[in-house]
């Protein structure tokens, strides 16, 4: 019997010292990450990029992905998507490097346990939880489509408040799209300052703003269903 409850004891005792463990890790790498990594300028991208030739497109969309991972803002990788390939391929490139960096710290964070996410999501926090606790695809379009709001809370969050695969992957790339598109036609116009490439933006940006009211309505209307099920 003693040894039962030793045995039993152990289990969670290991468990909380592997998920204290991950917790220092992760928090310093994304601290190290914030204050110490800067991305070099949209001139150093697109002169490294060219350099690789037809592996440029690849080690664009790894790049992104692992900025989707940490901190970082995204945005800088997106404008200089639209620098480098322009609003199409660009475009393109840049919706895959940050599903592919989404997705990925989705996993993360599931591995990782709410508590754990909780701590690392810092002043995130409070607001991610608001959004996604008992939500899903309406609450995810919400936070990516938000102004201002970064990308990895949203991931981290997602994964570490039940939000569902499915739900995840079909709500980021449905909002994750229109913003990177508004986001690269900028770095295009930047580069080519053509009428398509305005109209670009202002197509993409009309269609974010359109996409924000619509998700933050339904977001609310199934919030007032969660609340009141009668």
């Amino acid at each position: 019997m003693t040894e039962a409850r030793d045995g039993h004891h152990a289990g969670p005792q290991w468990e909380s010292l592997v998920r204290t463990g991950a917790l220092i890790t992760v928090a310093l790498v994304m601290l190290w990450l914030a204050f110490n990594v800067r991305l070099p300028s949209i001139s150093t991208l697109q002169e490294w990029i060219l350099d690789l030739g037809w592996a440029g497109g690849l080690a664009f969309i790894g790049l992104y992905a692992v900025v989707a991972m940490t901190p970082i803002p995204v945005t800088i990788m997106a404008v200089a998507g639209g620098l480098l390939f322009g609003a199409g391929n660009g475009s393109i490139l840049s919706v895959i490097g940050a599903l592919l960096g989404s997705w990925a710290a989705y996993w993360l964070a599931r591995m990782l346990g709410r508590d754990t996410v909780m701590k690392i999501l810092g002043s995130h926090a409070s607001k991610v939880q608001h959004h996604l606790q008992d939500a899903g695809f309406q609450a995810v379009c919400v936070l990516r489509l938000m102004p201002g709001f970064p990308y990895w809370p949203v991931n981290y969050g997602s994964g570490a408040f039940g939000v569902s695969q499915r739900d995840f992957l079909a709500a980021s790339a449905l909002a994750t799209i229109p913003g990177q598109v508004s986001l690269v036609a900028i770095g295009a116009f930047v580069a080519n300052a053509t009428v398509a490439n305005g109209v670009v933006i202002g197509v993409a940006w009309a269609v974010v703003i359109a996409m924000t009211i619509w998700a933050y309505r339904e977001w609310r209307k199934a919030r007032k269903q969660a609340d009141d099920p009668s």
